[in-house]
């Protein structure tokens, strides 16, 4: 089951269970969409893996299956963004 993350590893935006803008990789490693595609080109900078959107796990499941809490964040922040 996934954790569902609570926000982004570089900027540390808020992602709530019920955001549309999470990102993850097969590892969960989580990130908001802006720094998914303007900083990391849709690529997991721990993994190297895809990053797709999260998907939401419904309300009524939230419940008996919480989202975590847990933050992660890199202090050293995510890659610089890439040149267009």
């Amino acid at each position: 089951m996934l954790s569902l993350r609570p926000n982004c590893e570089c900027c540390d935006r808020d992602l709530p269970p019920d955001s549309g803008d999470a990102m993850i990789c097969t590892f969960e490693c989580t990130f908001c969409a802006g720094c998914a595609e303007t900083k990391l080109g849709g690529t997991c900078p721990n993994c190297g893996g895809e990053l797709v959107r999260r998907p939401v796990r419904p309300a009524s499941m939230l419940k008996k299956y919480p989202a975590s809490t847990a933050r992660v964040l890199k202090p050293q922040g995510c890659a610089p963004e890439r040149a267009a």
